[in-house]
C-alpha cells in the first residue's frame, strides 16, 4: 500500500531531486547573461524530471497516462544532459564538475526507463 507521498520514498524520484538541487548549487556560478537562457534551461529541465515523475506517480491508474508522464520524465532528464554538455562547451563549467551529474542522470534515466518498460511495477490494482 502506498501512501499519499509514496513517490518521494521511490529511488528514482529521490535521485533526479539530488540532481536538480545539484544543478541548481552548479548553476549559481554561470555568467548573469545566461541566467534566462542555459542556466534556466538547465535548472528548469532537471526540476521538470522529478515533477514528471511525481506526476506520473499520481497517475498510475491507467497504464497510458503512467507511461506518458515517465516518458516525458526521461525527456526531460536527456535535456538535462544536453545542457550540461552546453555547460562544459560554454567554459561555465568543467568536465569534472559535469561527470558526476550526467553520471546520476544517466542513473535516473535508467530507472525511468525499467519503469517505461515494466510499468506495472507501479499501476494501482
Amino acid at each position: 500500500h502506498f501512501t499519499m507521498a509514496g513517490f518521494r520514498e521511490m529511488f528514482v524520484y529521490q535521485k533526479s531531486f539530488d540532481l536538480a538541487v545539484r544543478i541548481f548549487r552548479l548553476t549559481k556560478a554561470f555568467p548573469k547573461e545566461e541566467l534566462f537562457g542555459l542556466t534556466s534551461q538547465v535548472r528548469n529541465s532537471s526540476r521538470s524530471t522529478c515533477a514528471n515523475f511525481g506526476e506520473a506517480y499520481r497517475r498510475r491508474r491507467y497504464k497510458a497516462h503512467l507511461v506518458a508522464k515517465l516518458t516525458d520524465s526521461d525527456s526531460e532528464n536527456t535535456e538535462t544532459q544536453i545542457h550540461l554538455d552546453m555547460a562544459v562547451a560554454c567554459e561555465y563549467a568543467t568536465q569534472e564538475q559535469v561527470a558526476p551529474l550526467i553520471a546520476l542522470s544517466e542513473e535516473v534515466g535508467l530507472m525511468l526507463n525499467h519503469l517505461i518498460e515494466h510499468p506495472e511495477k507501479l499501476l494501482l490494482k
